[in-house]
């Protein structure tokens, strides 16, 4: 299993933030040392763990320069974060220096040896934050829900890593793609699944076996500021996502 991992994809609503949470959490109650990095301007990942994260340093203040990153991660009872908030949004702009591509790789590098795990939350969009996530990752989770749409913007993703590879980060890897609020019951979800396994060959990847099915516990837990895992360890998708840790494991052997 690789040690660093993004988790991405433009789209948004696809699962991303609640597959990075989850997998944090899982890792964690496996006692592994796990560091969650939240590159998504609206914060989801810190909110979901808890932190109040209007009121703190962020991720931004560490790309900026103004905070070290020992100082900006904030330990929680599901791991550790580096969260994000609104600021964030204005990277865009702000961060056009040379070599800006490496901001977030630069800083990993400093703490990379004190975490088993570093599970990135990016952005539902193709820009400077996300290429930072690819730069600074060994390996690339895409979740996606079982929607025609959740297929579209794809061929995109696929020209981003592909030019990530050639002139930042030659050994990134797309680990596979995981289908979020699956049922098997729905046709639909069936002829997504299908599908997926064409957007996977042309990924050069595959469908992660292990699909996280549908349940109102992973929309509550955030507001206890809990993963699905330690809210609701008993429901299904707590049993899909440690189903999925255990595929990356048995893979990586």
């Amino acid at each position: 299993m690789k040690k660093i991992i993004a988790i991405t994809n433009q789209k948004g609503g696809v699962g991303k933030t609640t597959t990075a949470l989850s997998l944090i959490s899982a890792l964690h109650l496996r006692k592994y040392r796990v560091l969650g990095v939240d590159l998504d301007p609206q914060g989801s990942l810190g909110f979901s763990a808890g932190l109040d994260i209007e009121n703190t340093d962020t991720i931004y203040d560490v790309l900026k320069g103004k905070k070290k990153i020992d100082d900006v991660i904030t330990d929680t009872e599901i791991g550790d974060f580096l969260p994000s908030n609104i600021l964030l949004s204005t990277a865009e702009l702000e961060f056009n220096m040379p070599a800006r591509e490496f901001l977030l790789r630069d800083q990993l590098i400093k703490i990379a040896d004190d975490y088993d795990y570093i599970i990135i939350d990016t952005p539902p969009a193709l820009n400077v934050l996300t290429v930072n996530a690819y730069v600074a990752a060994q390996g690339l989770i895409i979740p996606m829900a079982p929607e025609i749409l959740s297929l579209l913007g794809i061929s995109q993703l696929r020209d981003t890593v592909e030019t990530v590879r050639r002139y930042y980060n030659p050994e990134l890897e797309v680990m596979g793609i995981l289908l979020n609020r699956y049922s098997s019951r729905l046709v639909l979800n069936r002829e997504v699944e299908d599908m997926s396994q064409e957007v996977a060959r042309k990924l050069e990847t595959k469908v992660f076996r292990n699909k996280i099915h549908a349940s109102v516990a992973v929309a509550e837990a955030p507001a206890y500021g809990e993963s699905v895992l330690t809210y609701s360890p008993g429901s299904r998708p707590a049993q899909d996502f440690m189903g999925l840790l255990d595929e990356m494991m048995d893979e990586a052997q």
